[in-house]
Parts: C-alpha cells; structure tokens; sequence
C-alpha cells in the first residue's frame, strides 16, 4: 500500500497491520507475537500513530517500544542502548539511531528480538 499525505490514524494495533503491504504485515505480526513471548505484561498502545508497546503498565508511553512498516522494511525501535548493546549480533541489519531494520526478504532474529525486548525493560527498570 503506497502512502501519500498525513499518516492516518489507526484505532487499533490490528487495523495499522491490516493496511500494510502483505510482506510488512507478516513481519508486524511477527515482532508483535515476539514482544509479547518475552515480556507478557506487555501493553499495547498506539502512539505516534503506530504499534507501540509499554513494556512496564501505568508507566509513560515514551518508557516503550515501536514497530513501523516503510517501503521495503519494518523498523523495530528498542532504544539506543539495546541497539548498542546488541551491535554485534545485528551487524547483518540496517541500523540507525535506535531503531533496526528488518528487511523483507530476511528471517527475524527471533530469540535476538526477545533478548532486547528483555534489554529495555531491564534497562527501564534500573532507571
């Protein structure tokens, strides 16, 4: 699905899925289902306009992490420190500041995904 114009607003985690491309949504879906295997409590917001997750409830949304469909990838924001942390073992990913890109044509790095999700509720609660 080509995007042009202001993002729209989604009502549900489940509606901004379901109006991505067929690759995205696939990977969405999985990041989603990995998130929640490794912190269960994980709640589910939508912020910025996009899936956004609380890792630890009745906190600020800011304390959270994000998932958002591009063109030809889905980027995964676990925070700086996590994408630090884990630099090596993502050194076959885009990264930028904060955020990992999970092209289409790649398998997740799933177990890599439920050890940051770890990362950055531990980081979170030693804050």
């Amino acid at each position: 699905m080509e995007k042009k114009g202001a993002m729209p607003n989604f009502k549900t985690i489940d509606d901004y899925i379901v109006n991505q491309k067929k690759e995205a949504q696939v990977i969405l879906r999985e990041l989603r289902s990995l998130i929640k295997e490794a912190v269960p409590e994980t709640v589910e917001i939508s912020n910025y306009k996009v899936p956004s997750f609380t890792l630890i409830p009745e906190t600020k949304p800011e304390k959270q992490l994000m998932i958002v469909a591009y063109a030809k990838y889905v980027s995964f924001y676990p925070y700086q420190a996590a994408v630090e942390h884990f630099a090596d073992e993502l050194k076959n990913f885009e990264l930028g500041k904060g955020t990992v890109k999970f092209p289409f044509n790649k398998p997740l790095p799933k177990e890599l995904i439920k050890r940051m999700v770890i990362f950055r509720k531990e980081e979170l609660l030693s804050k």
